[in-house]
């Protein structure tokens, strides 16, 4: 378990399992997170996105207005991180050829 895990982290995975609507996540995240980090976590995986589809810094940078050091960041943690970008990603790219 990671330093910051502990059983108030654990209540909030279980309070985000818990969820089963779009519109139920969208309430929480409304009333636990300000707009800020709701529009920065939003803009951090589409970040994630472009990378994974070989999508330059400058092109990223320029095209979002992401700070290099964010893209940066997002890059670090698909290369070392644990794998939640690429578990996600791969989730909403199935979805799209479902749907499509």
């Amino acid at each position: 378990m990671s330093k910051w895990q502990n059983e108030d982290t654990q209540t909030l995975f279980k309070a985000l399992l818990s969820l089963k609507t779009e519109e139920e996540y969208r309430l929480f995240l409304e009333d636990v997170c300000t707009v800020k980090e709701i529009t920065d976590m939003a803009q951090r995986l589409k970040v994630a996105r472009l990378l994974r589809a070989k999508t330059s810094y400058a092109v990223i940078n320029r095209d979002t207005g992401v700070s290099t050091a964010t893209i940066s960041r997002v890059s670090r943690c698909l290369d070392y991180g644990p794998g939640g970008y690429d578990l996600v990603l791969e989730r909403l790219a199935g979805e799209e050829r479902s749907d499509g």
